[in-house]
Protein backbone atom coordinates (compact mmCIF):
# COMPACT_ATOMS: atom_id res chain seq x y z
CA UNK A 1 0.00 0.00 0.00
CA UNK A 2 1.32 3.76 -0.74
CA UNK A 3 2.40 6.20 2.51
CA UNK A 4 -0.66 8.13 3.22
CA UNK A 5 -0.61 11.42 4.75
CA UNK A 6 -3.77 14.14 5.82
CA UNK A 7 -3.36 17.76 4.83
CA UNK A 8 -4.58 19.82 7.58
CA UNK A 9 -4.38 23.74 7.54
CA UNK A 10 -6.44 27.12 8.27
CA UNK A 11 -7.78 28.41 5.31
CA UNK A 12 -5.98 30.94 2.90
CA UNK A 13 -2.86 29.26 4.38
CA UNK A 14 -1.74 27.75 0.75
CA UNK A 15 -3.20 24.30 1.30
CA UNK A 16 -5.70 24.30 -1.67
CA UNK A 17 -2.55 25.83 -3.70
CA UNK A 18 -0.06 22.53 -2.73
CA UNK A 19 -2.98 20.42 -2.76
CA UNK A 20 -3.80 21.39 -6.93
CA UNK A 21 -0.77 20.39 -7.26
CA UNK A 22 -0.84 17.22 -6.43
CA UNK A 23 -3.61 16.58 -7.86
CA UNK A 24 -2.15 17.80 -11.32
CA UNK A 25 1.07 15.86 -10.59
CA UNK A 26 -1.17 12.60 -9.70
CA UNK A 27 -0.40 9.40 -11.37
CA UNK A 28 -3.13 8.43 -13.80
CA UNK A 29 -5.45 5.57 -12.27
CA UNK A 30 -4.28 2.58 -14.39
CA UNK A 31 -0.52 2.86 -12.74
CA UNK A 32 -2.23 2.88 -9.24
CA UNK A 33 -4.13 -0.53 -8.03
CA UNK A 34 -4.75 0.23 -4.95
CA UNK A 35 -8.41 2.01 -4.37
CA UNK A 36 -10.40 4.68 -6.81
CA UNK A 37 -9.16 7.78 -6.62
CA UNK A 38 -11.38 9.99 -4.29
CA UNK A 39 -11.57 13.55 -5.46
CA UNK A 40 -10.48 14.87 -2.09
CA UNK A 41 -6.93 12.51 -2.62
CA UNK A 42 -4.23 12.72 -4.73
CA UNK A 43 -1.56 10.20 -5.27
CA UNK A 44 2.16 11.36 -6.40
CA UNK A 45 4.86 8.93 -7.77
CA UNK A 46 7.82 9.56 -4.97
CA UNK A 47 10.99 10.15 -7.34
CA UNK A 48 13.93 7.82 -7.44
CA UNK A 49 16.99 8.26 -9.49
CA UNK A 50 18.06 4.98 -8.46
CA UNK A 51 14.71 3.42 -10.39
CA UNK A 52 15.51 5.55 -13.20
CA UNK A 53 19.06 4.01 -13.36
CA UNK A 54 17.61 0.08 -13.27
CA UNK A 55 15.46 1.49 -16.50
CA UNK A 56 18.61 2.57 -18.39
CA UNK A 57 20.38 -0.62 -17.40
CA UNK A 58 17.61 -3.17 -17.92
CA UNK A 59 14.90 -1.72 -20.22
CA UNK A 60 12.32 -2.66 -18.81
CA UNK A 61 8.74 -3.20 -20.31
CA UNK A 62 7.17 -1.80 -16.75
CA UNK A 63 7.97 0.44 -14.45
CA UNK A 64 6.76 1.59 -11.25
CA UNK A 65 7.81 3.74 -8.77
CA UNK A 66 6.65 3.88 -4.82
CA UNK A 67 3.70 6.11 -4.35
CA UNK A 68 2.50 9.04 -1.93
CA UNK A 69 -1.18 9.09 -1.48
CA UNK A 70 -1.94 13.01 -0.38
CA UNK A 71 -5.84 13.11 1.56
CA UNK A 72 -7.09 16.82 1.62
CA UNK A 73 -8.91 17.97 4.68
CA UNK A 74 -11.09 20.55 3.84
CA UNK A 75 -12.80 23.39 6.26
CA UNK A 76 -10.82 22.90 9.07
CA UNK A 77 -11.05 26.08 10.96
CA UNK A 78 -11.20 27.34 14.66
CA UNK A 79 -13.83 25.52 16.71
CA UNK A 80 -14.26 22.78 14.05
CA UNK A 81 -14.39 20.25 17.18
CA UNK A 82 -17.60 22.23 18.23
CA UNK A 83 -19.29 22.36 14.71
CA UNK A 84 -17.32 24.92 13.31
CA UNK A 85 -17.12 24.85 9.81
CA UNK A 86 -16.80 21.53 8.41
CA UNK A 87 -13.67 20.07 9.01
CA UNK A 88 -14.72 17.74 12.01
CA UNK A 89 -16.71 16.12 9.27
CA UNK A 90 -13.81 15.01 7.16
CA UNK A 91 -10.92 14.52 10.22
CA UNK A 92 -11.95 10.86 9.92
CA UNK A 93 -10.42 10.64 6.81
CA UNK A 94 -7.00 11.20 7.76
CA UNK A 95 -7.41 8.73 10.96
CA UNK A 96 -5.89 5.75 8.73
CA UNK A 97 -2.93 8.19 7.23
CA UNK A 98 0.55 7.48 8.74
CA UNK A 99 1.37 10.95 8.91
CA UNK A 100 -0.10 14.22 9.34
CA UNK A 101 0.95 17.33 7.27
CA UNK A 102 0.10 20.34 8.56
CA UNK A 103 0.34 23.69 6.25
CA UNK A 104 1.05 27.40 7.80
CA UNK A 105 1.29 30.51 6.45
CA UNK A 106 4.86 32.15 6.31
CA UNK A 107 4.06 34.77 3.75
CA UNK A 108 3.12 38.40 3.46
CA UNK A 109 0.28 39.35 1.33
CA UNK A 110 -2.24 42.13 1.69
CA UNK A 111 -4.08 40.91 -1.28
CA UNK A 112 -5.26 37.56 0.30
CA UNK A 113 -7.13 37.67 3.96
CA UNK A 114 -6.15 35.85 6.58
CA UNK A 115 -8.96 34.47 8.39
CA UNK A 116 -7.81 35.16 11.84
CA UNK A 117 -6.71 38.96 10.93
CA UNK A 118 -3.31 38.78 10.69
CA UNK A 119 -0.18 36.37 9.85
CA UNK A 120 1.06 34.33 12.74
CA UNK A 121 2.08 30.97 12.20
CA UNK A 122 2.28 29.68 15.78
CA UNK A 123 -0.89 30.64 16.81
CA UNK A 124 -2.24 28.75 13.54
CA UNK A 125 -0.61 25.54 14.00
CA UNK A 126 -2.14 25.99 17.76
CA UNK A 127 -5.62 26.45 16.74
CA UNK A 128 -5.08 23.32 14.30
CA UNK A 129 -3.49 21.47 16.96
CA UNK A 130 -6.29 22.39 19.63
CA UNK A 131 -8.83 20.95 17.19
CA UNK A 132 -7.06 17.32 16.19
CA UNK A 133 -6.34 17.19 20.38
CA UNK A 134 -10.30 17.83 20.67
CA UNK A 135 -11.80 15.06 18.21
CA UNK A 136 -8.85 12.86 20.08
CA UNK A 137 -10.38 13.57 23.13
CA UNK A 138 -13.92 12.99 22.35
CA UNK A 139 -12.88 9.70 20.86
CA UNK A 140 -10.83 8.72 23.53
CA UNK A 141 -14.12 9.45 26.19
CA UNK A 142 -16.37 7.72 24.03
CA UNK A 143 -14.12 4.38 24.34
CA UNK A 144 -13.47 4.74 28.19
CA UNK A 145 -16.86 5.42 28.48
CA UNK A 146 -17.39 1.55 26.83
CA UNK A 147 -14.64 -0.01 28.32
CA UNK A 148 -14.45 1.40 32.06
CA UNK A 149 -18.05 -0.37 32.37
CA UNK A 150 -16.36 -3.85 31.26
CA UNK A 151 -13.31 -3.56 33.44
CA UNK A 152 -15.12 -2.68 36.64
CA UNK A 153 -17.26 -5.43 36.13
CA UNK A 154 -15.65 -8.10 34.88
CA UNK A 155 -12.37 -7.10 36.25
CA UNK A 156 -11.04 -8.24 32.30
CA UNK A 157 -7.10 -7.79 32.20
CA UNK A 158 -7.09 -6.50 28.65
CA UNK A 159 -9.87 -4.02 29.86
CA UNK A 160 -8.18 -2.74 32.60
CA UNK A 161 -5.18 -1.95 30.23
CA UNK A 162 -6.68 -0.34 28.12
CA UNK A 163 -8.11 1.63 30.96
CA UNK A 164 -5.01 2.65 32.16
CA UNK A 165 -3.60 3.72 28.54
CA UNK A 166 -6.63 5.85 27.74
CA UNK A 167 -6.76 7.70 31.46
CA UNK A 168 -3.17 8.43 30.94
CA UNK A 169 -3.87 10.05 27.10
CA UNK A 170 -6.92 11.85 28.45
CA UNK A 171 -5.30 13.28 30.96
CA UNK A 172 -2.52 15.00 28.52
CA UNK A 173 -5.11 15.16 25.78
CA UNK A 174 -6.93 17.56 28.72
CA UNK A 175 -4.02 19.31 29.54
CA UNK A 176 -3.81 20.87 25.87
CA UNK A 177 -1.01 18.54 24.89
CA UNK A 178 -0.48 16.03 21.81
CA UNK A 179 -1.09 12.19 22.67
CA UNK A 180 2.38 11.77 21.27
CA UNK A 181 4.21 13.83 24.38
CA UNK A 182 2.75 10.90 26.51
CA UNK A 183 5.56 8.18 27.06
CA UNK A 184 4.13 5.19 26.35
CA UNK A 185 6.03 1.54 25.74
CA UNK A 186 5.18 -0.93 22.81
CA UNK A 187 2.67 -3.02 24.43
CA UNK A 188 0.18 0.56 25.46
CA UNK A 189 0.93 1.18 21.68
CA UNK A 190 -0.72 -1.59 20.86
CA UNK A 191 -3.54 -1.49 22.76
CA UNK A 192 -4.51 1.79 21.71
CA UNK A 193 -3.05 1.19 17.63
CA UNK A 194 -6.86 0.54 16.16
CA UNK A 195 -8.03 3.55 17.43
CA UNK A 196 -5.64 5.90 14.83
CA UNK A 197 -5.62 9.11 16.89
CA UNK A 198 -4.53 11.70 15.01
CA UNK A 199 -2.31 13.43 17.73
CA UNK A 200 -0.22 10.21 18.08
CA UNK A 201 0.62 10.22 14.41
CA UNK A 202 4.31 12.12 13.42
CA UNK A 203 3.52 15.81 12.27
CA UNK A 204 5.44 17.31 9.06
CA UNK A 205 4.95 21.12 9.24
CA UNK A 206 4.88 22.64 5.35
CA UNK A 207 6.01 26.48 6.01
CA UNK A 208 4.29 28.04 2.97
CA UNK A 209 6.68 30.91 1.78
CA UNK A 210 6.47 33.37 -0.68
CA UNK A 211 8.30 33.03 -4.50
CA UNK A 212 10.79 35.33 -3.26
CA UNK A 213 11.74 33.73 0.01
CA UNK A 214 11.90 30.07 -0.99
CA UNK A 215 15.78 30.27 -2.29
CA UNK A 216 17.27 31.45 1.45
CA UNK A 217 14.73 30.17 3.86
CA UNK A 218 16.50 31.11 6.74
CA UNK A 219 15.76 34.47 6.32
CA UNK A 220 12.41 34.13 6.91
CA UNK A 221 11.11 34.93 10.31
CA UNK A 222 8.17 32.94 10.05
CA UNK A 223 9.49 30.52 8.78
CA UNK A 224 12.81 30.34 11.91
CA UNK A 225 9.55 30.27 14.08
CA UNK A 226 7.88 27.48 12.87
CA UNK A 227 11.37 25.72 12.45
CA UNK A 228 11.75 25.88 16.48
CA UNK A 229 8.54 25.08 17.21
CA UNK A 230 8.63 21.91 15.12
CA UNK A 231 11.90 20.99 16.71
CA UNK A 232 10.53 21.37 19.92
CA UNK A 233 8.08 18.74 19.22
CA UNK A 234 10.61 16.44 17.67
CA UNK A 235 8.61 16.80 14.12
CA UNK A 236 9.67 18.03 10.61
CA UNK A 237 9.17 21.25 9.01
CA UNK A 238 9.77 21.81 4.93
CA UNK A 239 9.84 25.22 3.67
CA UNK A 240 7.77 25.39 0.11
CA UNK A 241 6.02 27.85 -1.90
CA UNK A 242 2.53 26.25 -3.10
CA UNK A 243 2.61 28.59 -6.24
CA UNK A 244 5.82 27.71 -7.23
CA UNK A 245 4.56 24.17 -6.78
CA UNK A 246 1.67 24.41 -8.81
CA UNK A 247 3.65 25.96 -11.58
CA UNK A 248 5.72 22.54 -10.98
CA UNK A 249 2.77 20.31 -11.47
CA UNK A 250 2.53 21.50 -15.35
CA UNK A 251 5.87 21.25 -16.57
CA UNK A 252 7.44 18.20 -18.12
CA UNK A 253 10.44 16.93 -16.19
CA UNK A 254 13.30 18.57 -18.39
CA UNK A 255 11.41 21.82 -17.53
CA UNK A 256 10.85 21.48 -14.32
CA UNK A 257 14.62 20.54 -13.44
CA UNK A 258 15.70 24.05 -15.52
CA UNK A 259 12.81 26.17 -13.34
CA UNK A 260 14.03 25.14 -10.21
CA UNK A 261 18.00 25.72 -11.44
CA UNK A 262 16.72 28.83 -12.47
CA UNK A 263 15.71 29.49 -9.04
CA UNK A 264 17.97 28.07 -7.17
CA UNK A 265 16.25 25.20 -5.67
CA UNK A 266 18.00 22.07 -5.69
CA UNK A 267 14.28 19.87 -5.58
CA UNK A 268 10.57 20.78 -5.51
CA UNK A 269 8.70 21.13 -2.25
CA UNK A 270 7.01 18.07 -2.82
CA UNK A 271 9.83 15.93 -3.14
CA UNK A 272 11.20 17.36 0.34
CA UNK A 273 7.71 16.54 1.81
CA UNK A 274 7.98 12.91 1.04
CA UNK A 275 11.69 12.58 1.69
CA UNK A 276 10.65 14.41 5.33
CA UNK A 277 7.85 11.61 5.46
CA UNK A 278 10.25 8.90 4.95
CA UNK A 279 12.41 9.86 7.66
CA UNK A 280 9.86 10.72 10.05
CA UNK A 281 8.58 7.17 9.55
CA UNK A 282 11.88 5.41 9.52
CA UNK A 283 10.72 4.09 5.83
CA UNK A 284 12.99 2.62 3.54
CA UNK A 285 13.33 1.54 -0.33
CA UNK A 286 14.44 -2.08 -1.42
CA UNK A 287 14.69 -2.42 -5.44
CA UNK A 288 13.64 -5.12 -7.96
CA UNK A 289 14.52 -5.17 -11.04
CA UNK A 290 14.26 -7.35 -14.20
CA UNK A 291 13.59 -7.45 -18.48
CA UNK A 292 9.58 -7.36 -17.08
CA UNK A 293 10.20 -4.37 -14.61
CA UNK A 294 11.40 -2.20 -12.62
CA UNK A 295 10.15 -1.48 -9.31
CA UNK A 296 10.63 0.36 -5.72
CA UNK A 297 9.15 -1.00 -2.75
CA UNK A 298 8.71 0.84 0.55
CA UNK A 299 9.34 -1.07 3.82
CA UNK A 300 10.31 0.12 7.54
CA UNK A 301 13.19 0.20 8.34
CA UNK A 302 14.76 -2.91 10.74
CA UNK A 303 12.42 -5.51 8.89
CA UNK A 304 13.67 -8.91 7.63
CA UNK A 305 14.15 -10.18 4.59
CA UNK A 306 11.01 -12.51 4.73
CA UNK A 307 9.07 -9.90 6.04
CA UNK A 308 10.43 -7.30 2.82
CA UNK A 309 9.50 -10.58 0.48
CA UNK A 310 5.57 -10.36 1.78
CA UNK A 311 5.25 -6.90 0.84
CA UNK A 312 5.43 -8.07 -2.95
CA UNK A 313 3.37 -11.16 -1.66
CA UNK A 314 2.12 -12.78 1.41
CA UNK A 315 2.86 -16.15 -0.82
CA UNK A 316 6.88 -15.08 -0.61
CA UNK A 317 6.86 -14.25 2.73
CA UNK A 318 5.27 -18.28 3.61
CA UNK A 319 7.24 -20.00 1.19
CA UNK A 320 10.32 -17.80 1.94
CA UNK A 321 13.75 -19.97 1.17
CA UNK A 322 16.45 -17.05 0.24
CA UNK A 323 17.06 -13.52 -1.05
CA UNK A 324 19.13 -13.30 -3.82
CA UNK A 325 20.69 -9.90 -3.13
CA UNK A 326 23.27 -6.97 -4.45
CA UNK A 327 23.08 -3.15 -3.72
CA UNK A 328 21.89 -0.63 -5.98
CA UNK A 329 25.62 1.29 -5.37
CA UNK A 330 27.26 -2.18 -6.65
CA UNK A 331 25.15 -2.18 -9.82
CA UNK A 332 25.54 1.60 -10.54
CA UNK A 333 29.37 1.31 -10.42
CA UNK A 334 29.64 -2.07 -12.50
CA UNK A 335 26.30 -1.87 -14.86
CA UNK A 336 25.20 -5.18 -15.11
CA UNK A 337 23.87 -8.64 -12.83
CA UNK A 338 26.82 -10.26 -14.67
CA UNK A 339 29.58 -8.23 -13.79
CA UNK A 340 27.72 -8.02 -10.34
CA UNK A 341 28.09 -11.76 -10.16
CA UNK A 342 31.72 -11.69 -11.78
CA UNK A 343 32.80 -9.57 -9.06
CA UNK A 344 31.25 -12.06 -5.92
CA UNK A 345 29.41 -9.34 -5.33
CA UNK A 346 25.78 -10.90 -5.49
CA UNK A 347 24.87 -12.00 -1.85
CA UNK A 348 22.34 -15.28 -0.76
CA UNK A 349 20.72 -13.66 2.34
CA UNK A 350 18.56 -15.90 4.46
CA UNK A 351 15.46 -15.05 7.07
CA UNK A 352 17.36 -12.93 9.67
CA UNK A 353 18.96 -10.44 6.81
CA UNK A 354 18.11 -6.99 8.00
CA UNK A 355 17.33 -5.43 4.78
CA UNK A 356 19.32 -2.03 3.85
CA UNK A 357 17.94 0.89 1.87
CA UNK A 358 18.88 0.45 -1.97
CA UNK A 359 19.06 -3.56 -2.06
CA UNK A 360 18.42 -4.97 -4.93
CA UNK A 361 16.31 -8.07 -3.95
CA UNK A 362 15.03 -11.66 -5.94
CA UNK A 363 13.50 -13.49 -3.65
CA UNK A 364 13.18 -17.58 -3.88
CA UNK A 365 10.08 -19.46 -2.18
CA UNK A 366 8.31 -22.54 -2.61
CA UNK A 367 4.58 -22.13 -1.13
Amino acid sequence: MPLTAGIVGLPNVGKSTLFNAITKSQVEAANYPFATIQPNVGVVEVPDARIDRLVELFHPKKTIYTTFEFTDIAGLVKGASKGEGLGNQFLSNIRLTDAICHVVRCFDDHDITHVEGSVDPIRDIEIINLELIMADLQTVENRLGKIERKAATNKDKEALAEVSVLKKIQEALAAGKAARSVELDKEELLIIKSMSLLTLKPMIYIANMSEEEIGDASNNAYYQKVKAFAEAEHNEVVPICAKIEEELSELEKTEKDMFLSDLGIGESGLDKVIKAAYHILDLCTFLTAGEDECRAWTFHKGMRAPQCAGVIHSDFQKGFIRAETYSFKDIDELGSEHAIKEAGKLRLEGKEYIVQDGDVMHFRFNV
